[in-house]
């Protein structure tokens, strides 16, 4: 009985120290990881650079009469095979546009929207908090842009063996009152491997 709780004790210690060992960090600024079929944080990061580079250079966030466009981000869908939070591929075309000093990105619409601000505004009523600290009414700046888009995916089965997985990234940036597209891309990640790997 002893020998087997001995044994139990020294098999649990050899599968947690093996575990231990195939954990490693990842150095995203210098990944030296193998490519993988389906898109991973470097894909994100290299399509979203692509595009704001893309759009800033544009000159299509520069407002003629000065100051910054206010911006709001729309829907982006996910046409893949993928389950994709499209929140993850915004957020850093957002951060890039908000340190470029060229626009602000307004939380009050849009899927970027933040519930609280509109929750807040339900204390005009409250009898619990000063009005004075509470924001008035029409104080909350409407889009003057939107950013929307889109990723697919196409599969090609070159022969038995091997396959290419193209995903494209599209955007587009549109004016709010005239409906007038100022600046659209699409950016292409391309992959090639074994026909056995799985991109999603």
């Amino acid at each position: 009985m002893k020998a087997t709780v001995l044994y139990l004790i020294v098999m649990v210690c050899i599968l947690a120290t093996g575990c231990a060992q195939e954990t490693t960090m990842i150095d995203t600024m210098h990944d030296e990881g193998k490519a993988v079929m389906a898109l991973d944080y470097r894909d994100f990061d290299l399509a979203a650079s692509k595009m704001v580079q893309s759009m800033l250079g544009s000159g299509a966030l520069k407002k003629q009469e000065g100051g910054r466009y206010v911006v709001a981000t729309g829907r982006i869908i996910n046409d893949t095979t993928q389950r994709i939070d499209t929140d993850q591929l915004m957020v850093k075309i957002e951060t890039e546009i908000l340190n470029s000093g060229q626009a602000v990105m307004t939380s009050a619409i849009g899927s970027g929207s933040d519930e609280l601000l509109l929750e807040t505004r339900e204390l005009r009523d409250s009898e619990e908090f000063d009005p004075d600290t509470v924001a008035k009414r029409q104080t909350l700046i409407a889009p003057e842009l939107t950013i929307s888009g889109k990723i697919f995916q196409r599969n090609i089965r070159y022969d038995r063996n091997k396959q290419q997985v193209e995903y494209y990234f599209q955007l587009k940036l549109s004016d709010v009152k005239s409906g007038l597209r100022f600046w659209q891309d699409e950016t292409l990640i391309g992959k090639r491997g074994s026909s056995r790997s799985v991109s999603w």
